[in-house]
């Protein structure tokens, strides 16, 4: 006989493969003798705890959430092959980084913008390992200067200041 990991014979529970006797006697009052030729093979377990980011693919599923989950099968030698997968997603972080600036702007990537820019991104990694993308959202307002020129008699008043003289 071969079973996995257990067989009941004769009110004896066998859990070791080997060579049993059960000695009785027969209907006609001799002794009779049984003789079992045990094979046992065992049922085996695993358990894997696995930490990633944003998802996981396991024995053909995709898991997008912490979960913990068992696939089974059956071993080599036909017994229960029985998989735990303990699993944590930690998730990628991204943000923005709003900046509204005079003329020009040096950002986190080290760069100093002149132009309004709103595709700029600095990768990090966050507290939980994962991906952190900061994107930048800036806006470059530019400064404005003027020069007027003008010929007065005796005086002049500009932005509230008299001038007597050039």
């Amino acid at each position: 006989v071969t079973e996995c990991n257990s067989y009941d014979w004769n009110g004896v529970t066998y859990t070791t493969s080997g060579t049993y006797d059960e000695t009785f006697t027969n209907a006609s009052g001799c002794d009779s003798t049984a003789t079992l030729d045990l094979t046992i093979n065992y049922s085996n377990t695993s358990s894997t705890t696995v930490t990633e980011c944003d998802e996981f693919t396991w024995n053909g599923t995709t898991y997008t959430a912490s979960a913990t989950t068992t696939y089974s099968t059956t071993n080599a030698a036909g017994c229960d092959s029985v998989a735990t997968l303990n699993l944590t997603i930690n998730y990628s972080t991204s943000s923005t980084d709003t900046q509204l600036h005079c003329d020009s702007y040096t950002w986190l990537d080290g760069v100093t913008y002149t132009a309004s820019n709103n595709i700029a991104t600095k990768l990090y990694t966050n507290a939980t390992g994962c991906d952190s993308t900061v994107t930048l959202d800036l806006t470059i307002y530019y400064s404005n200067t003027s020069l007027t020129t003008v010929t007065e008699c005796d005086e002049f008043t500009w932005n509230g200041t008299t001038y007597t003289a050039s």
